[in-house]
């Protein structure tokens, strides 16, 4: 009679061990793979100066791990070193100033410059004290066609403005158009006036068709090529005339005839 009324106790222990919430330890989270930078690539140039002074221009369409060097013959009053630092925009760089040893015949600098931001662009030189200089021009591609006449058009007509890149320049990332406003320039999108402007892009060129002209469409036009690291600009006067302005010359030559008469 005891073992049956302890029995059920027994299983209730057994019960109470077999449900009881066991601790278990959850799996880290993995760490994300590390993504190595890819290096940014490297390009060298060299410069020999046989007089004072030269101005070499750099291209630089993106982010460039640029090696510069300026080796210089040297002037009649030869020394045995010189003093030489490096500058930037006509600013002195800080701790770029060495005295340069005269070297088979020449005097050379080096500089490493490591151009990943828009800001790093502009003008780079190497001056051997107060007796020669070099410039390293860095900017984006230049446009190689200017055009130096206005595009002429009427009144009611359609013009169309062509900027391009030479086929030896490496091909913009998109193209830009903009208007003279005033002292401000404009960005000109399609979808602000319809049925005005259409821009057309095809690799190195760039169109914009202006349609229904009328005076106020005079003036001065730009096409930025857009590269990685900056832009190149060019321009275009577009000029809107009437009918009757082509004929103005000979309507002032008959009135002057008419009074000589």
């Amino acid at each position: 009679m005891v073992a049956s009324r302890t029995q059920p106790s027994f299983h209730l222990v057994l019960l109470l061990l077999c449900c009881r919430p066991t601790k278990t330890k959850s799996p880290e989270p993995s760490a994300p793979p590390q993504l190595s930078d890819s290096p940014l690539p490297t390009v060298s140039k060299k410069v020999v100066l046989t007089g004072e002074s030269h101005t070499e221009k750099v291209e630089v369409v993106g982010p460039v791990i640029l090696e510069l060097e300026c080796s210089w013959a040297g002037n009649p009053d030869t020394r045995p070193n010189v003093t030489g630092f490096w500058s930037k925009d006509g600013i002195e760089i800080e701790d770029s100033r060495f005295t340069v040893p005269r070297e088979k015949e020449h005097y050379n600098l080096q500089r490493k410059l490591n151009i990943s931001t828009r800001e790093n662009l502009g003008n780079y030189s190497c001056v051997f004290g107060g007796d020669a200089k070099m410039d390293f021009v860095l900017a984006a591609p230049q446009m190689g066609e200017v055009r130096d006449k206005p595009i002429v058009s009427y009144v009611g007509d359609k013009a169309t403005i062509l900027c391009k890149m030479e086929e030896s320049k490496p091909q913009p990332t998109s193209w830009i158009w903009y208007k003279a406003n005033g002292t401000e320039k404009e960005q000109i999108l399609e979808a602000a006036v319809p049925q005005k402007y259409e821009i057309k892009n095809q690799e190195r060129e760039t169109k914009l068709l202006v349609y229904n002209l009328t005076e106020a469409d005079s003036g001065l036009y730009y096409c930025n090529a857009v590269y990685p690291m900056s832009s190149t600009e060019g321009q275009v006067v577009l000029r809107v005339i009437t009918f009757h302005e082509p004929l103005k010359p000979f309507f002032a030559i008959a009135v002057e005839d008419t009074g000589r008469k």
